[in-house]
């Protein structure tokens, strides 16, 4: 190598190092600190009137309260550990098994089957939305968490664990049905 591209690697090499060793020190409580500000502004943001309505339906509230404790959790095709890495279906199976006591299947087209389906009126906190995200515009590929009447706690590839509304162009287009989990109220 040349002198100057010796020098140059070097100090490619040394940002790294400086980069990298930041970026673990910092990341955890990074992390942790997003998603509690989230969850801190969320609840301020979510449909109160919907959610007293639906007050007896207290499992239901759980589940959506936990749902957004995921917020901030990483996407990663059939994982489902909060704060590590999730996907749609993991995370509603794992909310649903620890809240409820109720196992689910593994996917969204199979969970989506086994829900009785809603009318949007009838919504509670917890209850499930289903979407056909994927190729086949009729088969259901992607599943949320209900908040409230509009918004919905769901893993995106793109963007991991977030809170997302009804009223988007993107879910109403890609919307199928929502659905309660039976055995809820």
């Amino acid at each position: 190598m040349r002198p100057i591209a010796k020098i140059l690697y070097r100090l490619i090499l040394l940002s790294l190092a400086i980069c990298m060793t930041g970026g673990i020190s910092s990341c955890k409580s990074h992390k942790k600190n997003k998603i509690e500000a989230n969850s801190a502004y969320i609840g301020e943001q979510i449909d109160m009137s919907v959610r007293k309505k639906h007050d007896e339906n207290k499992i239901g509230k759980k589940i959506a309260d936990e749902s957004l404790k995921w917020i901030g959790t990483p996407y990663k095709y059939g994982h489902s550990e909060k704060g590590v890495a999730t996907d749609c279906s993991g995370m509603v199976i794992i909310l649903y098994r620890d809240i409820a006591d109720i196992k689910l299947p593994r996917n969204s087209a199979e969970q989506a089957d086994f829900c009785d389906k809603l009318k949007e009126k009838d919504i509670q906190p917890g209850d499930l939305v289903f979407f056909a995200t994927g190729k086949d515009k009729k088969k259901v590929s992607h599943v949320g968490v209900m908040i409230d009447g509009c918004k919905f706690v769901h893993a995106s590839a793109s963007k991991g664990v977030i809170l997302s509304e009804m009223t988007t162009p993107y879910y109403q287009r890609t919307f199928i049905k929502y659905g309660r989990v039976p055995g809820m109220k």
